[in-house]
C-alpha cells in the first residue's frame, strides 16, 4: 500500500495485520482523489479539494485516506480510530511520512465521538463493511458540531450495500471500484 499523489507519492505505508481492518486500496484512493481534483463542485476556498481543507480521516485505519489528503494539499488532517493495533500502525504512517506537524490522532469510536475537537471541511469514511456504521458515525459527527457547513463527505462501503445518509445530506455522486463504492455527499 503507497501514497498514489501529490508530495508523498510513492511512499510505502505499513499496514495492519488484524482482522476487520482493510485499507482502502490504491486503486479506489487514486480514483476518490482524482474525482475530488477535477469536479468543481467539490473545490474549496483554496482550490480543488483537498488543498487547504482541515480533514477527518473517520474509522482512520493505516491512515491511508487522510495521508493522501495531506499529500495533495490538505491543511491539516486529524485521524479518528479506536483500534489498538490501527493505532500503532497509523502513528508509524504519520511518522514514516514526516506530517506529525499537521496531524492529530483522536482514539475515539466514531459512532460516539462527543463535542468536537475542530471543525472539517471534508470527511473521509471507510468502516467495516456491512455493520452500518457509517450512518452512525456521521449522524453523530453532525450532532457533535465536527462538521463544517457545508462540508464534504467521502463514504467507503461494500459495493452492494446501500447508505442511507442522516438528515442535512445531500447525495452528489456514487462511484464503483472493485469491492468498493464510494459516496459524496454535502452538508446543507
Amino acid at each position: 500500500m503507497r501514497i498514489v499523489g501529490g508530495s508523498f507519492r510513492g511512499l510505502t505505508l505499513a499496514e495492519v495485520h488484524a482482522g476487520g481492518i482493510r485499507p482502502t486500496s490504491d486503486r479506489s484512493r487514486e480514483g476518490l482523489f482524482n474525482i475530488l481534483a477535477h469536479n468543481p463542485a467539490y473545490a474549496g476556498d483554496d482550490g480543488p479539494a483537498p488543498a487547504g481543507m482541515d480533514v477527518l480521516d473517520v474509522f482512520a485505519g493505516t491512515g491511508a485516506l487522510g495521508l493522501e489528503a495531506l499529500s495533495r494539499g490538505a491543511a491539516s488532517v486529524a485521524f479518528m480510530e479506536k483500534a489498538p493495533a490501527a493505532l500503532k500502525i497509523l502513528r508509524a504512517n504519520i511518522a514514516r511520512a514526516g506530517a506529525s506537524a499537521a496531524t492529530r490522532v483522536l482514539e475515539a469510536d466514531a459512532t460516539r465521538p462527543g463535542r468536537a475537537r475542530g471543525t472539517f471541511g471534508l470527511v473521509l469514511m471507510d468502516p467495516p463493511y456491512g455493520e452500518g456504521l457509517a450512518e452512525r458515525a456521521l449522524a453523530a459527527l453532525q450532532d457533535g458540531c465536527w462538521l463544517a457547513e457545508a462540508a464534504l463527505a467521502v463514504i467507503e462501503t461494500d459495493r452492494r450495500e446501500e447508505l442511507a445518509l442522516p438528515g442535512g445530506f445531500e447525495k452528489l455522486d456514487e462511484r464503483i471500484y472493485g469491492r468498493a463504492r464510494l459516496h459524496f455527499a454535502r452538508r446543507g
